[in-house]
């Protein structure tokens, strides 16, 4: 069984800026670095505390959220294997703005704001892949916002599904996603129910194939493109 360091070192090996440490630095950022286990329901980050880490979603499924005054959730992202956040609260030094929920036992990657202030005062490509980062999350959040005001149902379910597969949020090169349709639907902050309806409209319009345990995305612009016009 391979112990904390081996699992940390795989992460950041098969991360984008990881990979482009030199092994010396990636062997030092993984001592440093921790790992976290959250359990299904947990809180892996809550609103208003300190950011003293980067984190990395090794394993599972998380939902970033805020809740209004009166209890109103409004679900920001979903977040998968292989992405990172915090970025934006350590660069600024401000306290997080977001609740961060597991939607499923996960595994995080931690990396203190000292590893994360050495690596962007010291490395070049480390810096570019924070500016990649960054716009993709603004990206991601104004396309939250038309979605949520200007999209029908079945448009909201398809632009989260293809958020999961934005290049610079989450790397690694795939089309199965095995999320399951409650996860989706807190993702999207709908019921299962409506979840089904739409996941069948887009495996019906061979944008997605429906599988036993999550979901082949087959067409990823089509899905994109029908989030926009639906």
């Amino acid at each position: 069984m391979a112990s904390s360091h081996q699992r940390i070192e795989q992460m950041l090996a098969e991360s984008v800026w990881g990979a482009a440490l030199d092994p010396a630095e990636r062997d030092r950022v993984a001592e440093e670095c921790s790992e976290r286990q959250v359990p299904a329901g947990g809180y892996v980050a809550a609103m208003g505390e300190p950011v003293v880490h980067w984190c990395g979603v090794a394993e599972g499924v998380l939902k970033m959220s805020v809740t209004s005054p009166a209890g109103k959730v409004s679900t920001l992202a979903g977040l998968i294997g292989g992405g990172w956040f915090g970025e934006g609260s350590l660069l600024k030094r401000e306290s997080r703005r977001y609740d961060v929920v597991a939607l499923r036992p996960s595994r995080l990657v931690l990396m203190p704001l000292a590893t994360f202030e050495r690596l962007r005062q010291t490395n070049l490509s480390f810096n570019h892949y924070l500016q990649h980062l960054l716009n993709a999350r603004l990206g991601l959040f104004i396309g939250l916002l038309e979605y949520d005001r200007l999209l029908g149902t079945d448009a909201r379910v398809a632009r989260c599904l293809a958020s999961l597969f934005n290049r610079d949020l989450y790397p690694a090169t795939r089309d199965f996603v095995d999320l399951r349709q409650a996860e989706i639907g807190l993702l999207c902050g709908l019921s299962r129910q409506r979840v089904n309806v739409s996941l069948r409209r887009l495996n019906d319009e061979g944008l997605i194939r429906i599988e036993p345990c999550g979901l082949t995305v087959l067409n990823l612009d089509g899905l994109r493109s029908f989030a926009a016009a639906d």
